[in-house]
């Protein structure tokens, strides 16, 4: 059975390679530092190239300002190119998954060596499914299978904002993709340094028609904070690092505190003197 062209269904609305596109124009993603605006200089560590069918796939170890990751690039057979990016940890859970997809995609394989049967296919196409959570980044891990063949699509998406990014590739060429990251994981390590414990969850406050979301994240760095106001599909957010935070508590608190006596009456004139005589 061929797997040629299974990964052409739902690759980012087939729109061509633009980083804006895959991780939205007003929410950067943390391992998307072209320099753009931010001054920020990514330097390439090492690359492979794998040639899986009619696909070509290009793993990136890239390093910014925030550390350490791996890009995923597909190349069509067309010139199509998706990406999606991944922390060395979550390369190394990556991996995990794909040994645990290919011993499965072996026992379908031995059940049926005909061409696949699409009228035993559930509805949505998915033989098996994982997922992956970093931060506020998730990663959806599909087997599918239509009459081309079956495939692997994996698709990021990143909470609060930001369009869904995704590659596919041909189930047969998942062991050959897991050893290529396997090499790069033993020479750059899968740690990505920072907290060890579990990070609070995320919280949401919405006011007016302005929604606020509070992200905690780590990095190479630490811990940190990103707040994101998010209006009319349109996000800004600012990350404060976990060392500061007491710090800029301490200065919002003392803003509440000034807004208060001045808004309050019955602490606005404590103040104020009490007698024409007291003003000589």
């Amino acid at each position: 059975m061929s797997d040629l062209g299974s990964g052409d269904e739902g690759i980012s609305g087939g729109s061509k390679y633009n980083v804006a596109n895959m991780e939205g124009s007003s929410s950067r993603n943390d391992f998307d530092s072209s320099g753009k605006g931010g001054g920020t200089v990514e330097q390439e560590l090492a690359t492979k190239m794998l040639q899986i069918q009619s696909k070509r796939f290009y793993l990136d170890v890239k390093q910014n300002r925030r550390g350490r990751f791996i890009k995923v690039a597909e190349i069509g057979a067309d010139g199509r190119r998706s990406q999606i990016y991944l922390a060395l940890s979550t390369a190394a859970e990556f991996r995990d998954h794909l040994s645990s997809f290919s011993d499965y995609y072996a026992s379908l394989a031995g059940q049926n060596t005909g061409p696949p049967n699409t009228d035993n296919l559930p509805e949505d196409g998915k033989l098996k499914s994982e997922m992956m959570i970093k931060d506020y980044r998730r990663y959806y891990l599909d087997l599918k299978e239509n009459a081309r063949g079956r495939f692997l699509r994996v698709s990021q998406t990143i909470t609060r904002g930001g369009p869904r990014s995704q590659i596919a590739l041909p189930a047969q060429g998942m062991i050959e993709f897991r050893d290529a990251l396997t090499d790069l994981l033993e020479e750059f390590g899968a740690n990505d340094g920072g907290f060890k414990g579990d990070l609070p969850e995320e919280r949401h406050m919405k006011v007016d028609n302005k929604n606020f979301y509070f992200d905690i994240g780590q990095n190479n760095r630490g811990v940190y904070m990103r707040i994101s106001e998010v209006k009319n599909n349109f996000r800004t957010s600012i990350t404060i690092p976990e060392k500061c935070w007491i710090r800029f508590r301490d200065i919002f608190n003392d803003y509440c505190d000034k807004m208060k006596k001045t808004s309050d009456p019955t602490t606005a004139d404590i103040n104020l003197p009490t007698s024409a005589s007291s003003l000589k």
